[in-house]
């Protein structure tokens, strides 16, 4: 087997935002879940399942005409490993490992996936990789296809994160330079401070070229 699937989690309900659904909100012109599904789209990925659930048809038209598989969970409420079961069962197959993507980064980049993959599949031994940045666990997850069978199967009321915490032996951390993989979007103060920051980028831009 080669290449990477992915599933990409969208179905929670997005209460600590309050009344805006996190997905919908505006990064860089584009509503946040579609930017996270054309970035996967621009990696090297060989197939990518996007778990939805919560305000599912809103959720459908942002990724309309994009080419990726969408799945119902209907068991969205009983927590995100439900997510997590329903987008690895509908993977196909016919690779080597799946990534587990979150739906709220909005910093992630194509390039940021891909240094993933390729650190993976550079390494015979690694089972499972995890980026940290300066100490902080980060997000996408890749995980060995096997895995996807015992998550699926012996550890299935364990969920993706219980299962990696009680595996410790098989972690591989990268440490990465980017703050991409640890910044998301949970508040509306962390929607604030990141459109703050990014104002700030731009107004340093701007400076500089003047």
């Amino acid at each position: 087997m080669s290449g990477i699937g992915a599933v990409l989690l969208a179905a929670g309900e997005s209460r600590r935002m309050g009344a805006t659904n996190k997905l919908s909100l505006m990064v860089g012109g584009r509503a946040l879940l579609r930017r996270t599904a054309e970035t996967l789209l621009g990696a090297q990925l060989t197939e990518i399942v996007v778990v939805l659930a919560h305000q599912a048809e809103t959720a459908q038209s942002l990724l309309a005409d994009l080419p990726l598989q969408t799945v119902q969970n209907p068991r969205y409420r009983d927590g995100q490993m439900t997510s997590v079961h329903a987008g690895l069962e509908a993977l196909t197959g016919g690779f080597e490992a799946p990534i587990i993507c979150l739906a709220d980064q909005p910093l992630l980049e194509s390039a940021d996936i891909d240094h993933l993959i390729y650190a993976y599949q550079a390494d015979p031994d690694c089972s499972i990789l995890i980026p940290v940045h300066q100490g902080q666990r980060g997000n996408p997850v890749v995980l060995a296809y096997a895995h996807r069978e015992a998550i699926l199967g012996e550890y299935r009321n364990l969920g993706c994160r219980r299962f990696i915490d009680r595996n410790p032996e098989l972690v591989t951390t990268l440490e990465v330079d980017s703050n991409h993989y640890v910044v998301d979007l949970d508040t509306p103060q962390d929607y604030a401070a990141f459109e703050g920051s990014q104002e700030n980028k731009r107004h340093r831009s701007v400076t500089t070229e003047d």
